[in-house]
C-alpha cells in the first residue's frame, strides 16, 4: 500500500508543479484500520500533500461485513448503521478495490511465469530461442550446456556461446 501510494502521490506533487491539470482527490480510503491510515499519512505528508482527507475502513471482528469500523485522524473510530446505503457503497467500493488489486496481481504473475531468462540475453532473439530451447529442452538446460555445445546450435556463434555461457554462470 505504501508503494502505491507514494507512486500516485508523487506523480501528483509532480504534475501540479508542472502546471498540469492534476486529477487531486477530495479522499482517500485506506482498507485497514488505524495502522493502515497512520502509514497513508506519513506517506502524504512527507509528499507535502496533507490536505487530504484519509479514512481507514477496517472490517469489524472475524472480517464480517457489516460491522466496519471507520478511521478518521483525531476522531473516536466508528461505526455506520448496518443496513445504511452509506456502508453498502463504501462496501461495494472495497470490494471493487479488492477485486481490480487480485486481477493486478494475477496478470504480473502470469506475466513472470512467462518470462525466459533467454529474453535477457543481447543477441538471443525469438528464433535463437527457440532453437536454443529446442536442442536443450529448457532454458535450465541452455544453462547447463557447455560454449561447445551451444556453439552446435544453428545460429549461435562462439561469441554468443560464451556470453550465453557467462549469463548462466554469473547468477
Amino acid at each position: 500500500m505504501k508503494e502505491v501510494l507514494k507512486r500516485r502521490f508523487s506523480r501528483l506533487v509532480k504534475e501540479e508543479k508542472e502546471g498540469d491539470d492534476a486529477n487531486r482527490p477530495d479522499l482517500v480510503l485506506v482498507d485497514g484500520g488505524k495502522g493502515q491510515l497512520d502509514a497513508a499519512l506519513e506517506i502524504m505528508a512527507d509528499l507535502g500533500v496533507d490536505d487530504i482527507t484519509v479514512i481507514g475502513v477496517a472490517k469489524g471482528p472475524d472480517r464480517d461485513a457489516g460491522l466496519e469500523r471507520f478511521f478518521i485522524p483525531g476522531q473516536t473510530p466508528f461505526m455506520l448503521e448496518p443496513k445504511s446505503p452509506v456502508l453498502y457503497y463504501l462496501q461495494r467500493l472495497r470490494d471493487e478495490a479488492h477485486r481490480f488489486a487480485i486481477g493486478a496481481h494475477r496478470t504480473r504473475r502470469s506475466m513472470d511465469l512467462k518470462k525466459n531468462p533467454l529474453d535477457e540475453i543481447e543477441g538471443v532473439g525469438p528464433g535463437r530461442k527457440k532453437a536454443l530451447l529446442h536442442a536443450f529442452g529448457s532454458a535450465k538446460g541452455v544453462g547447463r550446456a557447455s560454449v561447445e555445445d551451444l556453439v552446435k546450435v544453428d545460429g549461435v556463434s562462439q561469441a554468443l556461446a560464451e556470453r550465453i555461457h557467462a549469463f548462466f554462470r554469473k547468477g
